[in-house]
């Protein structure tokens, strides 16, 4: 990993988290500017994480399991057994549960692009880009990317007014918006309503600022690390640097596996649990 010539520190920072945009940046952001990589890394590794589910699924045998197929049925069984846990209807684990487990496997593969040498398919991508201003631009990491995190709580929200209608009926819903926490005084009916949505908000921003917050940082602690590698010379000093980016590097990617690993359990956890909130009545 090494930093490109002819950059300070900082401008390379920047220019490495700049995303692949439809447009130049604006001064306010809207939604009509596209991240093109992150939709591009999510959308491929969410097929590849669902073709490895299936191609697991297609190959399992009663008898001895491969490595992969144990692997993979660890991992179901985990997921299960949380959902069990968690939620308690039945029915509505067929869906949950299969959820929770495409979950955990897409932002876990999300968060292992972390793991790729910073500067390697953005070097690739400048040597192929199709068009100039556009090709210096490539960002690998979608968790890394607020839109895409807030994008995914986003999802885990209407799922989850989904079976508060589905489970307590939309009156009984709607009754509860505005009894709850407080008590059914209609004098409280406004506060009950306010803390709903508050709580609704808050778990929703809070469930995707987490995933974003942990793998922007790391993104960010890769960066510095390669600058080390960028700064080495035929001097004590730049050889030193290069021998603390190698190992500054590999420390770092080891430590960062348990990173990737916990942040993709941590939202899938968050999911079941605010899953399992709406089947709650209060």
């Amino acid at each position: 990993m090494s930093a490109e010539t002819g950059l300070t520190a900082g401008e390379y920072i920047v220019h490495h988290l700049h995303h692949l945009q439809n447009q130049a940046p604006k001064a306010v952001a809207d939604f009509s500017v596209f991240n093109f990589d992150s939709l591009f890394f999510s959308i491929a590794l969410g097929v590849l994480g669902c073709w490895l589910l299936w191609l697991a699924a297609r190959k399992a045998t009663s008898g001895v399991p491969g490595r992969f197929q144990a692997a993979v049925e660890i991992l179901v069984e985990m997921v299960d057994a949380q959902a069990k846990g968690i939620v308690h209807n039945a029915e509505s684990r067929k869906f949950v549960a299969p959820l929770a487990l495409t979950v955990f496997v897409w932002i876990f593969m999300m968060n292992a692009m972390d793991l790729l040498p910073v500067d390697l398919i953005p070097a690739l991508w400048h040597s192929a880009g199709p068009a100039v201003g556009m090709k210096d631009y490539m960002r690998v990491v979608p968790t890394a990317d607020l839109s895409v995190t807030m994008g995914l709580s986003l999802a885990v929200l209407l799922i989850c007014i989904y079976y508060n209608i589905k489970i307590k009926g939309a009156g009984g819903w709607i009754h509860e918006l505005f009894t709850a926490p407080f008590g059914a005084h209609p004098l409280l009916w406004p506060f009950n309503f306010m803390m709903q949505i508050i709580e609704f908000i808050a778990k929703t921003v809070s469930h995707g600022m987490r995933l974003f917050g942990n793998m922007y940082a790391g993104e960010l602690i890769f960066m510095l690390i390669a600058l080390m590698g960028g700064a080495w010379s035929m001097s004590a000093t730049g050889i030193g640097l290069a021998i603390g980016h190698v190992i500054a590097g590999t420390a770092w990617a080891i430590f960062h596996i348990l990173i990737i690993t916990l942040q993709a359990f941590v939202f899938m956890m968050l999911t079941l649990v605010y899953l399992g909130q709406a089947h709650d009545a209060h």
